[in-house]
């Protein structure tokens, strides 16, 4: 490909993302600040394809190539719009200004390089533009969906932080008012303090565990024994193991419900702990025992010639080698007990032994300000965050072996 080639492409590509970020980045930008702004894409579409020339035309061992391609954007917007990016005062909403420019600028940094990497070792065909289609097509589906998701956390955020008296007057009015400092976080504290929040994230949290622990405990050997020994019926128990999800849970509840009263395990922690593990032991095994049919079995005849008996060979061998499916059934174990609300529901009546969903819901039903049950709402969201991020690079590999070879 020619250097002429290479410019036009970087042009179309640069302006493109450019273009495409002003206009999402804008709407969003004047709907959470509250401010009218005028989109400046024509100085957006030229920074971003002098750096996208920038990339394809200099040498990828060119001192710090890909930090001067981002330092160019901004700068030449910056220029270009006269100090005001958004065709406004920068001193009107400093704050919202600033992180939305920065963050644009680096979307449209990464959707530049991840469009145009390697583009100079291929030829100009039929096939590179496909290639370039299809990235930009998954680019743009990719920050929609982003958008798409973040921003409803967003709404939930910004009503925890306003006032009850800011909420009704303009309940539209989607900014932040950090001139208010750390009070923007008194929802927060009201809610741990007043309305004694802490303790349904412990109940959660103790459910969630202990759920975790008693489903894999029962998962790990049924799926070993699945994955690795024959036994009459192994093949339908394979294939029909995941029918008990044909039947709907709430067809089990009522008679759950009378049984839990007659053995006095209704309204416990301990009726949970014992219902969420046996709704989810079903998925574990078909995940774990797809696993486990990956693991070359010469690597446990090898422990077993060693001298270990077949549990040293599970414990020493098998489980390490499955990190990746057992983080994954760990993760979908934790989400179904952390967010469960129907039998939280009907077995719960004591407010001390509430779980967050069931707790959210008796504050709902009480005289709770809105922000402090956007307050609960976002806390509930964060350890779902963190144990999915924590997971996340063991996610691929246990999901798609489990899936492939069940």
């Amino acid at each position: 490909m020619n250097i002429y080639q290479k410019i036009i492409i970087s042009i179309i590509i640069g302006s493109l993302w450019g273009f495409i970020m002003n206009i999402i980045f804008g709407i969003f930008l004047m709907l959470t600040a509250g401010i009218l702004i005028k989109f400046t894409y024509f100085s957006f579409m030229i920074a971003s394809s002098i750096s996208a020339i920038y990339f394809t035309n200099i040498k990828k061992n060119f001192y710090n190539k890909n930090l001067i391609c981002f330092i160019l954007i901004p700068i030449i917007i910056i220029t270009l719009t006269f100090g005001s990016p958004y065709g406004i005062s920068i001193r009107d909403k400093t704050i919202y200004q600033i992180i939305f420019f920065f963050i644009q600028i680096f979307i449209i940094f990464i959707s530049i390089k991840l469009c145009l990497k390697g583009m100079g070792r291929m030829s100009f065909s039929r096939y590179f533009i496909e290639t370039i289609f299809v990235k930009v097509l998954k680019g743009i589906g990719f920050t929609f969906f982003l958008l798409i998701i973040l921003f409803p956390f967003y709404l939930m955020m910004m009503a925890s932080m306003k006032t009850q008296a800011l909420l009704l007057i303009n309940p539209l009015d989607l900014s932040i008012d950090f001139s208010r400092g750390f009070n923007v976080l008194n929802s927060y504290v009201e809610l741990f303090a007043v309305w004694k929040f802490g303790t349904f994230l412990i109940n959660s949290f103790i459910v969630s565990t202990l759920s975790i622990f008693i489903a894999l405990l029962f998962a790990i050997p049924g799926a070993y024994a699945v994955a690795r020994f024959k036994f009459p019926g192994k093949y339908f128990l394979t294939n029909s193991i995941l029918l008990i999800y044909l039947i709907p849970m709430i067809t089990l509840l009522i008679p759950l419900y009378s049984f839990f009263t007659q053995i006095n395990l209704r309204d416990s922690l301990m009726g949970l702990i014992i219902v969420y593990p046996a709704v989810t032991i079903p998925v574990a095994i078909y995940m774990l025992q797809g696993y486990f049919k990956t693991i070359p079995d010469e690597l446990e005849e090898a422990g077993l010639i060693d001298g270990l008996n077949r549990i040293g060979v599970i414990i020493k061998i098998t489980l390490p080698l499955s990190l990746p499916a057992i983080a994954s059934v760990s993760l979908f174990i934790f989400m179904v007990a952390w967010n469960e609300y129907l039998f939280a529901y009907m077995f719960l009546d004591t407010p001390e032994l509430f779980t967050l969903p069931r707790g959210l819901n008796s504050l709902d039903g009480t005289e709770v300000p809105r922000q402090h049950l956007m307050a609960g709402s976002v806390i509930s969201s964060v350890p779902v965050i963190i144990v999915f991020l924590w997971a996340e690079k063991y996610l691929t590999g246990g999901l798609t072996a489990g899936g492939i070879k069940g």
